[in-house]
């Protein structure tokens, strides 16, 4: 099927620019006499990639015309006429967004001459800089390309050609996506959206015989298409196939080693001199195969030798808590079919062959991730993370529920927010800064932290780093990382927080000591306004750097909060009660009719939850499982509980099947559900969800108090 890529990030969009030179004004009359088209990828133009072809027409080009872009009668002697020019031409314009400033005068001169020589025409989705430019700034004397690239401090290349008019017109389109970005206009559909309510432009355009390109900004396309997603390597994680680690030490000759596999039936040891803390930086690896390859080059006198002499260093891992298809993704990237597979800690807890993840039936589907892991700039991650919104869309058509598919989205969240650290730390390096002070870790908070994130997400991050008082060396030097980070993932598509939640504020980042101080002012606070966004905190998850650093910070809070009723409580008191979603006669309470079922059930839910846990000391970070945690202390309250979770899982999949709809139609995700589209049985599921939470205060408080 084919999936929509309307959720495209602008600054990730796989485009064409295109301009043309023609004999007039007037498209109905108007004749081709030059296209150009440049490629536009992650952000860039590959201007070695443009086409440059001059057409001939069946008439005289008017002396005027000529006047503007120099090109004679004598400059086309040689040149192809337009329908023998058509076959290079169609293919530029297949299956890719085609941007241009004015671009309604440019496809209606195309649609114009194929309809002369009976050549079929389909007009491809698009976008109209001069358009786009009104939006972005509207007070703006004129919006021509000499005007915009005034504005934008963009070259004009080669005025009135059409490879440079291109040229010109893509450098600025890539200087106003920031503009549209701040405007809250950051993907391919919404950008569209936008322009339809540019009704007086576009009734001129109209006037003047251009295409509608109001019909064709934020047009559906295929951003990839697949027979079907196999959802199986996107269920499951890698710590329900791994193996446990067996490992040998050095020394152990070859023929030991090929035993002891034989014997466990497994396809690879680790090799490593402490084999009771094993770790990828100081462990190697052999496989079966090696052993098989080195005898049948050497002879069996290679049994004799010393495992060493075959290991593979260091040993190449991935989290315990990836999913299948990351480590189906990255052993085809190494070219490697053994992978060790790492704790929070960053230690070897086990290991995965090709063997054990063929079980999960992958298939050529597995691409979600890896380009955001190898990503080198911030086109490039931009390009990897709009995979996010198409495999989202894929996996909920695939009847996957919306805490299977908001695990995946908060695992590529982290994923990016980690790559976007390393590139703050090499662009850091790059203005001689040097390198990190100390040990430090980026981590995430909240709903990724959990597990939980759906498609309306912005950051929430911190830093936590070895030693450095407030306004040390250290701590400026981990400003500016988390200034930088935050800059990446804005532009990338992943929004500042609202709340300042982010690693740059001083409250969100501070050495091992200035946080565990930090936590204790909490614990002691008393005033529910000053812990606002505290609660998040307990969610903590790092994603890169010594993650040690995190693990500890988090299992000492959590240690120091435990039993602290009066603080869970005043962290209940903090987020607030949730908004009704059920009126009188169990009506649901809309508003243009639709209901936010964040504050009408999602956010009270995971409020009480995660309060619980930190008062239970229960390190689980997801909502569910903290309630089955909670439930198994034998407290009371079970069958709320189980209300409570089961709501939990409503509201996340209701929610996202909205915001996948939304997006294809330009509108931006959000927390709210239209009550018309959703089924008889969708309905009498999400009655039963809001009266689970009705009684959410008095559940919260009672279980707060027992234990």
């Amino acid at each position: 099927m084919a999936i929509s890529g309307n959720a495209t990030p602008l600054i990730a969009l796989d485009a064409v620019v295109l301009d043309t030179e023609t004999t007039g004004l007037d498209p109905a009359r108007a004749r081709l006499v030059e296209i150009a088209a440049v490629p536009m990828r992650t952000g860039r133009l590959d201007r070695t990639a443009a086409l440059r072809q001059r057409v001939r027409p069946d008439e005289p080009v008017p002396a005027a015309a000529v006047a503007i872009h120099g090109i004679d009668d004598a400059a086309l002697r040689d040149a192809p006429d337009f329908q023998e020019a058509w076959p290079a031409l169609a293919p530029v314009l297949r299956d890719r967004i085609v941007i241009g400033h004015a671009i309604g005068f440019d496809l209606a001169v195309l649609r114009n001459e194929c309809a002369r020589v009976d050549l079929s025409w389909s007009p491809p989705p698009c976008l109209d800089t001069m358009l786009l430019a009104q939006l972005a700034r509207p007070d703006l004397a004129g919006h021509s390309i000499e005007q915009l690239a005034a504005w934008l401090d963009v070259a004009v290349v080669d005025r009135h050609s059409a490879l440079g008019d291109a040229i010109t017109t893509g450098e600025v389109f890539l200087a106003l996506v920031p503009w549209l970005r701040e405007r809250g206009i950051r993907t391919f559909a919404e950008a569209g959206q936008a322009c339809r309510r540019l009704t007086e432009a576009l009734e001129q355009q109209h006037h003047a015989g251009w295409t509608d390109v109001a019909a064709l900004a934020g047009r559906s396309f295929s951003a990839t298409s697949a027979a079907r997603l196999d959802t199986e390597p996107y269920r499951h994680r890698v710590l329900d196939v791994m193996s446990k680690p067996q490992a040998v030490v050095p020394g152990t000759t070859v023929a030991d080693a090929a035993q002891r596999m034989a014997d466990l039936r497994i396809s690879s040891l680790f090799v490593a001199a402490d084999v009771a803390h094993l770790r990828p930086e100081t462990s190697g690896i052999v496989t079966e195969r090696d052993v098989l390859r080195a005898v049948a080059e050497q002879g069996a006198a290679m049994l004799q030798k010393p495992v060493q002499a075959l290991a593979s260093s260091p040993v190449r891992a991935v989290p315990a808590d990836a999913f299948v298809y990351r480590a189906i993704a990255q052993m085809r990237r190494l070219k490697v079919r053994h992978l060790g597979v790492t704790d929070e800690q960053g230690a070897l807890c086990g290991a995965v062959s090709a063997r054990d993840l063929l079980r999960q039936r992958a298939e050529e589907a597995i691409w979600l991730g890896e380009e955001i892991d190898e990503a080198n700039d911030v086109g490039e991650l931009a390009q990897g993370w709009s995979r996010l919104p198409v495999v989202a869309t894929g996996l909920v058509a695939e009847g996957m529920s919306g805490g299977e598919v908001a695990a995946i989205i908060s695992h590529e969240l982290c994923a990016v927010s980690a790559r976007a650290t390393a590139l703050a730390e090499r662009r850091m390096a790059e203005e001689g800064f040097g390198p990190p002070p100390c040990a430090y870790a980026f981590a995430v908070l909240g709903s990724a932290g959990r597990g939980e994130s759906l498609m309306a997400l912005d950051q929430d991050n911190a830093l936590v780093f070895a030693e450095g008082a407030p306004g040390s060396d250290n701590d400026r030097w981990f400003e500016r990382l988390g200034a930088l980070a935050a800059d990446i993932l804005h532009e990338v598509g992943v929004p500042y927080c609202r709340g300042g939640v982010m690693a740059s504020n001083p409250q969100w980042r501070g050495s091992m000591l200035t946080w565990r101080d930090r936590v204790d002012d909490w614990i002691r606070g008393s005033d529910p306004q000053d812990l606002l966004s505290v609660d998040i905190f307990f969610d903590l998850r790092g994603v890169y750097g010594d993650l040690a650093l995190t693990s500890a910070l988090r299992a000492a809070a959590f240690e120091a909060a435990a039993g602290e009723i009066g603080f869970a409580k005043l962290l209940v008191e903090a987020a607030g009660t949730p908004a009704p979603g059920l009126g009188f006669f169990g009506r649901f309470r809309t508003e243009q009719g639709r209901i936010d079922l964040k504050k009408s059930g999602l956010f009270g839910i995971v409020s009480a939850a995660r309060a619980l846990a930190i008062r239970h000391r229960i390190l689980d970070r997801s909502t569910p499982k903290r309630l089955a945690a909670v439930q198994a202390l034998g407290i009371g309250a079970a069958e709320d509980l189980e209300a409570l979770a089961e709501a939990h899982g409503v509201f996340l999949s209701l929610i996202l099947s909205q915001q996948v709809e939304d997006m294809a139609n330009g509108i931006p995700p959000g927390n709210t559900v239209a009550v018309k589209r959703l089924s008889a049985g969708e309905r009498k599921r999400l009655r039963s969800a809001l009266e689970a939470v009705r009684h959410i205060d008095e559940t919260t408080r009672n279980l707060l108090f027992r234990g």
